[in-house]
């Protein structure tokens, strides 16, 4: 997706069609907006983070030389695409062959099957890897044969390890953090900020996240310009924050965010969980004789989706919490956006929410009075059973 914010039309029908999901990746973006964009979701990107590259990471360099100096006794590979990148990073500061004699001396634990090929790949061998991939496994196999006194590398790759060396420690080993693709706030924050100020309007209807740093550095974004209360109530009550694992939603879950979670931490399953969360939130109402869903930018009519300007959004959602009530005009102008106390700007806005609709009897005019969506009680036990 690049650097810069992004909106792209969605196509006609699938299981996110009429939805806005923003996306805050900043890696595999790409991949994510399109898997999102194949189920009709309209994308919002803004990358919340930038990684350091590697060539030019200090940290990585002195921690690399580190353990030139003092070999570890052990070393953890978290990551495929990181431990490759430690490799080629030495590579380029004329370290590579260096790091490679010194890693075939040590216990190398790999995390999982992807970090075994890499590792295999640099004609080293692994000496255990869990079967379930978990770093938590991992800890239980080192603190059971024992860390104290020993000297443990850990590559890290960004996301925060809870407790994971922490306990190393505690138990007594010395621990030597990697630091591959360290994150750091992108340079353009533009973008990010029209993502929050979406986010904060209510203009997105879900917003994901791939890893904890991107997760941290949009709430920092928001606490630096006074938005935190409004993104959190956002984030609490209508849109919906979905994280690609446990791991990476610790930040929204210390400040009191429930997440929705795939059962398997990977960016096909993350979509294919808001396809089924996203209809379900959906208002259905059976109107005038038909059936209408109302999703964030666009309205399901009799299956046909038809996009919605946001005003008129803006007075369908109004509309729709009292369905079959006539709502005053001066309520509904409340609704409206930067619109004055012109009560023309409802006529208005309503004429071309009926238009967009393409079925004007769905909203009667109630002379005098206001505007009711036409209910039809009897249909709902028909569509209670659908």
């Amino acid at each position: 997706m690049g650097d810069e914010q992004q909106q792209r039309t969605a196509p006609a029908q699938g299981p996110l069609a009429g939805f806005t999901v923003g996306v805050t990746a900043a890696r595999r973006a790409d991949e994510l907006g399109a898997l999102l964009q194949r189920r009709g979701a309209v994308v919002q990107h803004a990358p919340a983070l930038r990684i350091v590259p590697l060539a030019d990471d200090s940290e990585l360099l002195a921690a690399t030389k580190e353990l030139l100096q003092q070999a570890p006794d052990i070393v953890v590979a978290t990551t495929a695409i990181g431990f490759r990148g430690w490799v080629e990073a030495a590579d380029g500061w004329g370290l590579g062959e260096a790091l490679l004699e010194r890693l075939r001396d040590v216990e190398v634990l790999a995390r999982g099957p992807k970090v075994k090929g890499a590792i295999r790949a640099q004609g080293l061998t692994e000496e255990w890897s869990p079967s379930s991939e978990s770093m938590a496994e991992v800890l239980d196999r080192l603190l059971e044969q024992g860390v104290d006194g020993l000297r443990i590398a850990v590559q890290l790759h960004g996301e925060p390890l809870p407790g994971f060396i922490e306990a190393l420690r505690a138990g007594g080993a010395e621990v030597v953090g990697v630091p591959v693709y360290r994150w750091m706030p992108p340079e353009d924050i533009g973008p990010v900020d029209r993502l929050l100020d979406a986010t904060v309007t209510r203009g997105l209807d879900a917003l994901t996240f791939t890893s904890a740093p991107a997760a941290a550095s949009l709430l920092s974004r928001a606490e630096e310009r006074g938005l935190l209360p409004e993104l959190l109530t956002a984030l609490s009550h209508d849109v919906l924050p979905a994280c690609v694992g446990p791991v990476t939603a610790l930040p929204l879950q210390s400040r009191g965010i429930d997440t929705v979670q795939p059962e398997r931490f990977r960016l096909g399953p993350l979509v294919q969980l808001l396809c089924q969360e996203m209809p379900g939130r959906a208002r259905t109402l059976p109107i005038a004789g038909r059936r209408v869903e109302i999703r964030g930018h666009a309205v399901l009519v009799d299956g046909a989706l038809r996009p919605v300007p946001p005003a008129g959004m803006s007075l369908l959602r109004v509309l729709s919490k009292r369905p079959g009530w006539v709502v005053p005009r001066a309520e509904l102008l409340r609704a409206l956006p930067g619109s004055g106390r012109d009560e023309h700007a409802v006529e208005t806005a309503m004429a071309r929410l009926r238009t967009a609709l393409g079925a004007p009897k769905l909203i009667q005019t109630v002379v005098k009075r206001g505007y009711r969506l036409a209910l039809d009680p009897v249909a709902d036990t028909k569509y209670a059973d659908v």
